[in-house]
């Protein structure tokens, strides 16, 4: 039977919000402590577990299918390989900082600076396009300690929540690409296993858009129902039920979990009472 091999990273949060997605898609991964390798034992899948930075290549050569990256990470070694999927987890962006004390005008003042950074080739693109060139210290590890030991003036990192610049005395000064994880796709990919990976695609898109979404329930007077009903976006129409107490209804809709305190907020005021939020575990559409 053909399997579709997949490529995760193969510890730290990537690794778990990988497996997470996975689970969430009902897909059951048989893999042991420190195991390079494991199967699925309900769908057609390989799991093999990689180093972030090799990734790329085993994309690149047809070793592996598919991959859940990093885009940052693909866009430093693998701008040649698709992705067919953002994934919403795993958000970072890739920023030039600087110590806390320096005077910060704009990208110009990297002209002619030394900056360590694990990302030579983004940085490089960057400051090409900004017509700026400065001296790239390559280091794989980490760079933030770089201008507190004198070695670099300036650094591009990851930065998440920015706790670690703040630790070493320094400050974002330039966001230079905004990242989150993404499903790539190899360029050997067959047929075959490109059919087994829209199923899993279909999966995937079930369970992002659940996890997006609130499934809402309220209670609404029959006078105010027009006016509520003007405020809920769902997923094709909300459904109205009547309540056993005369005059009122019961409403049941889809919100967006990025506007949902505002409409909840417009939904009270508009009269909507007992309003209930329940998570979505899949949405198949």
């Amino acid at each position: 039977m053909t399997k579709i091999r997949i490529a995760i990273q193969k510890s730290g949060r990537l690794n778990e919000d990988s497996l997470r997605i996975l689970k969430d898609c009902g897909i059951s991964i048989d893999n042991g402590k420190d195991q390079l390798k494991a199967s699925s034992r309900n769908f057609p899948l390989e799991v093999f577990y990689l180093r972030n930075g090799d990734i790329p290549q085993y994309l690149r050569d047809g070793v592996v299918d598919i991959a859940i990256i990093g885009e940052n990470v693909l866009i430093e070694k693998g701008n040649d390989i698709e992705f067919v999927e953002k994934l919403g987890f795993s958000k970072c962006k890739v920023s030039l900082a600087v110590p806390k004390a320096v005077k910060y005008n704009s990208v110009k003042d990297f002209e002619g600076k030394r900056i360590a950074t694990s990302y030579p080739n983004t940085v490089r693109n960057y400051l090409e396009g900004k017509g700026v060139k400065a001296d790239l210290h390559i280091i794989n590890g980490s760079v933030e300690i770089a201008p507190n030991i004198g070695l670099a003036d300036g650094i591009c990192d990851i930065v998440s929540s920015g706790s670690t610049l703040f630790k070493n005395n320094l400050k974002e000064v330039e966001v230079m690409l905004k990242s989150e994880a993404v499903l790539a796709v190899s360029p050997k990919i067959s047929e075959e296993r490109r059919a087994i990976l829209k199923k899993m695609q279909f999966r995937i898109k079930s369970v992002l858009k659940a996890r997006q979404s609130k499934y809402v329930l309220m209670n609404a007077p029959n006078d105010k129902l027009d006016e509520i009903l003007k405020l809920l976006p769902g997923m094709r129409s909300p459904t109205v039920l009547p309540l056993a107490e005369e005059g009122w209804s019961s409403v049941h809709t889809v919100i967006d979990s990025d506007t949902f305190w505002e409409v909840i907020d417009e939904l009270k005021i508009a009269g909507a009472e007992g309003i209930l939020v329940c998570p979505i575990e899949k949405m198949v559409l």
